[in-house]
């Protein structure tokens, strides 16, 4: 398994535009891909401007497959759009 961790400054006042890329997003990534059990958007509470998406994959192969999809290429420039700066990614592989 690995882990992504994506943490997302949004400008102000975007935050609820963000919020509905990724409501469609994780719908998206539910329903098609097998390989991703966790796909989960949160906002920080100590900076309510600052989300954190926490991505699960069961293998390479799958988190590549994520980065290919249509759905995902599509929201991608969509997401830019609302940030404030740029996104901190940290991949994590499990280690227990």
């Amino acid at each position: 398994m690995l882990t992504v961790i994506a943490t997302l400054p949004v400008q102000p006042g975007k935050e609820p535009e963000l919020e509905e890329i990724f409501t469609k997003l994780a719908a998206d990534v539910r329903a098609n891909e097998k390989g991703c059990p966790l796909y989960s958007l949160n906002r920080m509470r100590k900076e309510p401007g600052t989300y954190v998406v926490v991505e699960r994959y069961v293998d390479d192969a799958a988190f590549k497959h994520h980065g290919q999809t249509p759905y995902f290429l599509a929201a991608f420039p969509k997401i830019g759009s609302v940030l404030a700066g740029a996104p901190r990614i940290d991949i994590l592989d499990e280690v227990l």
